[in-house]
């Protein structure tokens, strides 16, 4: 996840000023399966009234990461102070759960013990919170401020998987046999064709997992105008995915479902589906989502048959007064993938 919409790798200076950019929708290699379609969400209902598609978070929040579950939750961390709002889908009512850190939350997961890990950003933090009530269970610090982006995070069934966007590195909390967390993190070094951006510029965003299981996959910003990795996290050794002439160079927060990839290309206001091989050494660029409630969001969650994208608005100045909302749009169906 990356506080900007330009197109070219940034200072962290910039990351946290969060200027006013262009937001344009960019044309996509290939073919006609790729063009942009709307879609609009299913009315789902709450008694005899209709989900909500658009959901109010709070003026100045400044929203970048978004975890949905257990149950009908969406939990958004907060780019401004760190601070968690959890909304119920079914009405759209939330709250800001517990204090703030004070340092920026940007990728969020939340696990089935009531716990949502956290990515610190500029802090270099990876930390671990109470769902229930947003008390920071456990702080672990990844690096000085100065020098990392902790971004985004992903679950495995053992381990926590955090990114890190100014240096080729990974973190990994590996979990006990009933979550439990660990005294320390480990650092696994990327290698193989993985490509570094400059110092100070941002290299690795959006982090999920191979449709087997048995590795990881991340956005390369600076590769070749945008690539998608995939990773074994013992090793650190990187492979880039064979994507033909897609490119990815806006890729930002990611959601796996079977051998499906969504991909949020923020600063394009679009979500790319990817196709991929069940050991994701290639996938195919299949669709394209977009939809006149996107301002630039960051990345996605699912809760039954529809996608929910935080809105960043890096285009728009932050203020304390400026509104922010999350925008609900229909998944495709397999048919069509």
């Amino acid at each position: 996840m990356r506080p900007t919409d330009a197109p070219s790798p940034i200072t962290r200076r910039r990351l946290l000023a969060a200027g006013a950019l262009a937001a344009g929708a960019a044309a996509l290699p290939g073919t006609a399966a790729a063009a942009a379609r709307p879609r609009t969400a299913t009315a789902a209902t709450h008694g005899d009234r209709p989900w909500p598609t658009t959901l109010q978070l709070p003026n100045g929040f400044r929203p970048e990461g978004i975890a949905i579950g257990p149950g009908p939750y969406a939990y958004f961390g907060s780019l401004a102070d760190g601070a968690i709002y959890r909304v119920d889908l079914a009405t759209g009512r939330g709250k800001v759960i517990g204090p703030a850190p004070g340092a920026p939350t940007v990728g969020l997961k939340t696990d089935r013990h009531g716990r949502i890990f956290e990515s610190g950003g500029p802090s270099g933090q990876l930390r671990v919170a109470s769902a229930a009530d947003g008390t920071v269970l456990k702080t672990y610090q990844a690096g000085s401020p100065d020098e990392n982006f902790v971004n985004d995070v992903v679950l495995t069934p053992d381990a926590a998987w955090f990114t890190n966007s100014f240096q080729p590195l990974l973190y990994g909390l590996r979990l006990g046999r009933r979550g439990g967390l660990p005294d320390d993190f480990e650092t696994v070094a990327l290698k193989g064709d993985w490509k570094q951006a400059p110092a100070g510029e941002f290299t690795s965003n959006g982090l999920t997992r191979t449709p087997d299981g048995r590795g990881l996959l991340l956005v390369n910003q600076y590769l070749d105008g945008g690539s998608l990795m995939r990773v074994n996290p013992a090793t650190g050794i990187a492979r880039r995915v064979d994507l033909g002439a897609a490119r990815l160079p806006n890729g930002d927060g990611m959601l796996l479902l079977g051998r499906a990839l969504y991909v949020a290309q923020n600063r394009q206001n679009a979500v790319d589906v990817i196709v991929l091989d069940h050991a994701a050494r290639t996938g195919k660029l299949v669709d394209r989502i977009t939809d006149p409630g996107f301002d630039i969001p960051t990345t996605l969650d699912r809760y039954r048959d529809r996608l929910y994208l935080p809105n960043a608005r890096f285009s728009t100045p932050p203020t304390p007064d400026t509104p922010y909302t999350a925008v609900a749009v229909r998944l495709p169906s397999k048919g069509s993938l």
